[in-house]
């Protein structure tokens, strides 16, 4: 596979005959030693889906917990008062989850919640909050956060998103959308649809805009959208290539790849006043950059050394630096963002490609995923997983497996392709 591929993405375009897009989740390996937790259905009134059953399937999905059947359970109180002494002692579970949803005077929702130990008379973890009636899955997400956090120490992502490119045909002729939605699949929302390829999509640091490479007017131009409202602004659409943006942390700059003088290089853009700089100098070709966390480098793929491999780039002093050396191909870097993890998709034969981990702090590599044409790795906010597009059987479907490679599900369609998934950060 030609290094030219990753300048637009390193996307593959799949034909496909369906008409809409959405995900559905499928989990493909469990953790053996998952703790075993028991989500009562909650009280009070139902809006849409339980609440109970949105954090009993979030907290299913992270690898980390396995959900008990509420049917063993031996009731459905919905608060720890409600929970008879001993009764609850012998439940397959360590903790239990209980909660209840009610409509206030103003027609919000206000939900209570306690993550209890397993004989019901030890409170871990206990909330009440309101939020606006639309918001009741972000309440039950916020509630699985909640609960991750508690139990593991670390963040959840519950209530972050994901931006995807879904491929379909309508009336014989392929067309190209822009999704955004939960985690989880729901809540689905698209942000473009065109008849011309859509690549390279990526997320504002604050998560309130995204970025994206349309060729809607038959060239590569970069766009920013505004999720709230809607608004599109193109930003670059210089002769030749204009691809692989990637948000400066701080939000004020964009990294970019540019053909504008002949070759493809690395440039930042001033998103103020759309002034350039060129941060590299090479008769290789050099694209994809991604910016570390702290602002300082960022990483970029470059066939510099005779075939694409994973460089850093120190912006104060330009100097660059090799970081993978296992194999012939590393394309398509991120970095984790606690700074420690590298992805990227790995050549492990003629024509398969697969995920692979390179831990920056040791250099230690290993190859994550074992299908054949994984591609377009990108972080979840808390470093624990790692989101990629793949194949089930002929479609393009995206997987989700955490760093350790125990813990696997995959995001098929429910119609479509979909390809080139990134994690959102979280929300500011």
């Amino acid at each position: 596979m030609a290094l030219r591929s990753t300048c637009l993405g390193f996307c593959l375009l799949l034909i496909s005959g369906l008409a809409q897009a959405g995900l559905t989740i499928e989990i493909t390996q469990r953790l053996d030693d998952a703790l075993p937790i028991a989500v009562v259905p909650f009280g009070g009134i139902s809006a849409g889906d339980n609440t109970g059953n949105i954090i009993r399937a979030d907290l299913d999905r992270s690898g980390k917990f396995r959900s008990v059947d509420p049917a063993t359970l031996p009731g459905q109180p919905s608060s720890s008062a409600e929970m008879l002494p001993g009764v609850w002692q012998n439940i397959a579970a360590d903790l239990v989850v209980i909660g209840q949803a009610s409509k206030t005077a103003d027609g919000r929702y206000s939900f209570r919640y306690e993550l209890l130990k397993k004989g019901g008379l030890e409170r871990v973890l206990g909330e009440t909050f309101t939020v606006d009636s639309s918001r009741w899955r972000d309440a039950a997400h916020y509630i699985s956060d909640r609960i991750y956090k508690q139990v593991t120490g670390e963040p959840g992502v519950f209530s972050t998103k994901i931006l995807y490119v879904n491929q379909y045909k309508r009336n014989t002729q392929r067309r190209y959308r822009l999704e955004l939605s939960d985690i989880d699949g729901e809540r689905q929302i698209t942000l473009l649809d065109s008849v011309e390829p859509i690549l390279s999509p990526t997320w504002s640091p604050s998560a309130r805009q995204v970025a994206y490479v349309s060729f809607e007017a038959r060239k590569p131009a970069i766009f920013v959208q505004n999720l709230a409202t809607r608004q599109r602004t193109k930003i670059s659409d210089f002769a030749g290539l204009n691809g692989a943006p990637s948000w400066s942390p701080d939000g004020k700059s964009m990294a970019l790849t540019l053909s504008r003088d002949g070759n493809p290089e690395i440039y930042v853009m001033d998103l103020t006043d759309k002034s350039l700089k060129r941060l590299t100098n090479s008769p290789a070709i050099d694209t994809e950059p991604r910016w570390s966390s702290d602002g300082k480098s960022l990483i970029f793929t470059s066939d510099r050394s005779g075939g694409p491999q994973i460089y850093r780039l120190d912006i104060a002093s330009g100097g660059t630096k090799r970081l993978t050396f296992s194999g012939k191909f590393n394309a398509r870097g991120d970095i984790s963002p606690n700074g420690r993890y590298l992805s990227m998709v790995h050549q492990t034969g003629p024509s398969t490609y697969a995920i692979g981990i390179q831990d920056l702090n040791n250099g230690v590599f290993s190859i994550l995923t074992d299908t054949p044409l994984d591609e377009s790795p990108s972080f979840s906010p808390n470093s624990q997983m790692v989101v990629y597009a793949t194949r089930k059987g002929r479609l393009g479907v995206l997987g989700i497996m955490s760093l350790d490679g125990r813990f696997k599900l995959r995001l098929p369609a429910v119609d479509g392709e979909v390809r080139e998934p990134v994690w959102s950060p979280y929300l500011r």
